[in-house]
This record gives C-alpha cells, sequence and structure tokens, in this order.
C-alpha cells in the first residue's frame, strides 16, 4: 500500500501541539511506517512554494495548530484546505481561537502601542512599529498583516474534524492517528474526543452545596477529594468536554476548559457563569444589598480570562467592540 501524506503546520499558537505530536513516543514509529510527512516548517526544510506545487488534494491529512492572527495564517488555511483531504484543527487555539484569542479584548493599533511604545521595559524613542512593507536596496521587504481580531480555523475555512486540548493529550493522538489509519474517522465535522462533560471522569466527590467564597488556586489547600468548585475554586470541568484524563485535577488544579464545550453548549463561559451563580451564596443571601452582591461578584478576578480563556473567539462576544 502507498502510504498517507501527512502535513503539520504551526499557526498562532505557542508550538506545545507541535511536540505534543511527539509525546506518542515509540508510537512515532508506527506513524513514520504509514506515512510520509510531506510538510512539517518546524522540522522540515520544505517551503510554501513548495506546497503550492502540489496538486490539489494530495495531502491525505493536514494537522494545523494555531489560530489566526495574521494574513500568513490565513493564506495558509486556505492554501492547506485545497491541498488537503482532511483537515484537523489541531490544539485549542485551532479549535477555539485558544490563548491567542484573548487579545479580541483589543485590537492592532492597542496591542503595537502597548508591546513597542508603553510597556516600562521597551526603549523605543522613536515609538518604532512594525511595518508590512519596507523598500532596501535589495528589494521591497514584506511583513504578513497583524490582523485586529483572531479567529479560530474553522472561521476561516471549512474544518473536517476537531482535536482539542492544549495540547491534545497523546491518547486523543493515538486514537485519532488509529481511526485515520483504519478508516473508522466519524462524520465530518465532528470531535476525536468524548462529548461528555470533565465532571463525569473527574475522581473528586460532588457534594452539591452553597459555597459563600471564590478562591484562586493559590490561596487555599484543597483538600484533594472534594470538587473544587464547592471549595470555591473556579473549575470549568461541568463545562468542559473529557478526553484530557482531568490530569490538571489530579495535580490539585482546576480545570481551565481547554478542550472546549460539551456539544450542547453554546457558550462555555456562560455556562460557568450559570453555574457559578447557582452554588454561590451565603445565609440570608436574598436580603443582600445591590453593594454586597458586587463585592461577592467581585471575587472572581479576571471574569474573561477566567470563563473564556480558551473560547472567546468562538463565544457569543468574540471580540470587544472598538470605538475609533
Amino acid at each position: 500500500m502507498d502510504k498517507l501524506k501527512f502535513a503539520f503546520y504551526w499557526a498562532a499558537s505557542c508550538g506545545g501541539c507541535e511536540i505534543a505530536v511527539l509525546d506518542i513516543d515509540e508510537k512515532i514509529l508506527d506513524v513514520v511506517e504509514k506515512a510520509d510527512i510531506v510538510f512539517w516548517p518546524v522540522a522540515l526544510d520544505i517551503k510554501y512554494k513548495d506546497v503550492e506545487a502540489f496538486q490539489d488534494k494530495y495531502i491525505d491529512v493536514c494537522f494545523f495548530n494555531g489560530a489566526i492572527r495574521t494574513s500568513e495564517h490565513e493564506e495558509m488555511a486556505h492554501l492547506l484546505r485545497a491541498k488537503s483531504k482532511t483537515l484537523v484543527a489541531f490544539g485549542a487555539c485551532a479549535c477555539f481561537g485558544g490563548i491567542p484569542g484573548l487579545a479580541n479584548v483589543s485590537d492592532r493599533d492597542e496591542i503595537f502601542n502597548l508591546v513597542y511604545k508603553e510597556l516600562p521595559s521597551v526603549s523605543n524613542p522613536d515609538e518604532t512599529t512594525p511595518q508590512e512593507t519596507y523598500s532596501a536596496p535589495e528589494g521591497e521587504l514584506t511583513l504578513p498583516q497583524f490582523f485586529d481580531t483572531v479567529k479560530a480555523l474553522h472561521q476561516v475555512c471549512d474544518v473536517d474534524y476537531f482535536l482539542p486540548g492544549c495540547p491534545p493529550t497523546p491518547e486523543l493522538i493515538e486514537q485519532a492517528l488509529t481511526a485515520i489509519f483504519e478508516g473508522t474517522l466519524p462524520p465530518k465535522g465532528s470531535t476525536l474526543a468524548p462529548e461528555k462533560a470533565l465532571c463525569e471522569e473527574c475522581p473528586l466527590e460532588i457534594q452539591e452545596k452553597k459555597i459563600p467564597f471564590i478562591k484562586r488556586p493559590y490561596q487555599v489547600i484543597p483538600d484533594g477529594k472534594r470538587c473544587l468548585l464547592e471549595q470555591g475554586i473556579v473549575c470549568m470541568g461541568i463545562n468542559t468536554r473529557a478526553g484530557c484524563g482531568a490530569r490538571c485535577i489530579k495535580a490539585n488544579m482546576p480545570c481551565r476548559g481547554c478542550m472546549g464545550p460539551t456539544p450542547e453548549v453554546t457558550d462555555q463561559g456562560a455556562k460557568l457563569v450559570s453555574a457559578i451563580a447557582s452554588i454561590l451564596g451565603v445565609e440570608g443571601e436574598e436580603r443582600m444589598t445591590e453593594k454586597e452582591v458586587e463585592a461577592l461578584i467581585d471575587q472572581i478576578k479576571d471574569p474573561l480570562g477566567t470563563f473564556y480563556r480558551y473560547t472567546l473567539p468562538i463565544s457569543l462576544l468574540r471580540r470587544k467592540v472598538m470605538k475609533k
């Protein structure tokens, strides 16, 4: 049998998904036995022009990690879509926008002003910022356009499958590869992870009691047996897809939602707000003043970064409206 042809691409992300590919350890040998990697910029010296020369659908499966932050990312998304039979959004950033998507509370100008002009550690008296074009003696130099808005991969092109996680776990990667090699992939549009919520595979006990406070993880030592949310630690397991093996929770850290929402959840952040509202309260809360209620809510620090850490670009909010 002819080998399958795989491609890997890295857009706006930390690079952890690139390493995750190697986290399957010795099983990588099974992969290279059954597939040739024809494009992988982080590991192979293959140019974009080489990909452009491929026939359409030449690549059997492309694993695309990272959000769409620049024009280069968007161009590569369209190019790899055209050249691939199957396009997989690999990791939280490609699936949902991820951590880079939190930049949607700003636009390009605000980000550039902060990074290149306003930070105390920056010495830039001429207030120079990156330019998209520059005329040099050797010719015109160009940089990709930096977009105002970060997007998930499926917001710019058609995606066949979603493999979530920050990064996807070795177990999920192995399962996906097995399905590819055996021809047992689910219907197009499926997420290659369990549909149940993380709470269903969490080892901690749920007692369903109200809590009088919200604590940040460094402020309390969890007892290791009881639900973290019921101990006042914001945990997103209630509205987050399972499949990670509850790795963070087993290390006494709350779920941050990197597997994305379960299928029935429209907005991951709004779902958690509802869950917290149902358990956060004190004796006589019906008699609390508006100021006391605000003080209770203020216990949640950085609500946007907490509730939408990975999913702001695909949420109902999408981004902050910028008024010029």
